[in-house]
């Protein structure tokens, strides 16, 4: 017998949709990082509100408990001492001859396109700690990454 006359519906045969990967380890944040993240959670509650259509509001509400989760959990990160890099910091290195600049965010402030590095990403965890004038250890090579500065 064919499996279109045994069942009722389609729903048994879809994909569970899981909830939103949170990311591994404590959720450290920028005080902009958090307010990010109020704002994100006001624009779902107020698109929660206005949708009408039972999926779409299915997925919003997906989307709205990662970020309660995210808000919930959050810990605005200590400053780091005075010249070196942390969390919050913005960062100018040099490595190959050529300078590049990121700042240190949260796992949900990172837009690598806008040079914020989640402080999770490999060349962040590279400088973290270290101050200007520091050769760092970075892609496999020992002191590959000079830190030109810090602020």
């Amino acid at each position: 017998m064919s499996v279109a006359f045994r069942r009722d519906s389609d729903e048994e045969h879809r994909e569970p949709e899981f909830e939103l990967p949170i990311p591994v380890g404590p959720n450290l944040v920028t005080e902009r990082g958090l307010a990010l993240i109020g704002e994100k959670m006001a624009a779902l509650k107020a698109a929660v509100a206005a949708e009408s259509d039972e999926a779409s509001t299915k997925k919003l509400r997906r989307e709205l408990r990662y970020w309660s989760t995210q808000a919930a959990t959050a810990q605005i990160a200590p400053p780091p001492a005075p010249g070196e890099a942390g969390l919050g910091s913005l960062v100018t290195v040099r490595r190959e001859g050529r300078e590049h600049q990121f700042r240190i965010v949260g796992h949900d402030e990172a837009d690598p396109a806008a040079k914020l590095l989640a402080f999770t990403a490999p060349l962040a965890r590279a400088v973290m700690g270290a101050m200007a004038g520091d050769l760092v250890d970075f892609g496999g090579k020992a002191e590959s990454l000079e830190v030109v500065a810090v602020a």
